[in-house]
């Protein structure tokens, strides 16, 4: 297992133009994302368990960091992402009977994918499938990816925002 922590949410803030400081709170929802309610913080969880690799764990307290303070930082995109979990949500209620995180894992993919978001295009304004994968499911891969412990999983040694120095540069290609 690949255990993100603090540090990983510190660099995927700072990637995505997020300034923050340290310290032991940053795994938990800010202040700021007061507007969030304790079903979407687990809708927000539950659709990053679905789309993280199964090798990643601290997953719940990763996106506590990341996204609540992306909401605190952005009203505008805190609109979107909470109008995406309430539409899967809605979906997930309509087709399955419960919310997306009261599915079971392999409910909460099947949903995902009948509703379209695994094809859908990422739009910001767009059907509520483009919706889901622009503000949940590509914000919370890019909050991964763009992690130091995200990024070794896909082969990026130094992700956007993360110091690596020269070192790196200086092997040859299939080095460790």
């Amino acid at each position: 297992m690949t255990a993100l922590d603090r540090r990983d949410v510190l660099k995927a803030l700072g990637a995505a133009g997020i300034a923050v400081g340290g310290g032991a709170a940053l795994l938990e929802w800010s202040e700021k994302s007061d507007s969030v309610d304790e079903r979407q913080r687990r809708t927000l969880r539950a659709v990053a368990e679905t789309v993280y690799p199964s090798e990643v764990d601290g997953v719940g307290s990763f996106v506590d960091g990341f996204v609540s303070r992306r909401i605190g930082a952005d009203p505008e995109r805190a609109d979107g992402i909470l109008e995406a979990v309430d539409a899967l949500d809605s979906y997930a209620r309509e087709w399955e009977g419960s919310d997306f995180a009261e599915l079971g894992p392999e409910t909460q993919d099947a949903a995902l994918r009948s509703m379209g978001v695994d094809t859908a295009d990422p739009v910001p304004d767009g059907a509520p499938r483009e919706r889901v994968r622009y503000y949940l499911v590509n914000e919370l891969l890019y909050g991964l990816y763009s992690s130091p412990t995200g990024g070794t999983l896909v082969g990026i040694e130094n992700p956007q925002g993360h110091p690596g120095g020269t070192e790196s540069y200086r092997q040859p290609p299939g080095r460790e």
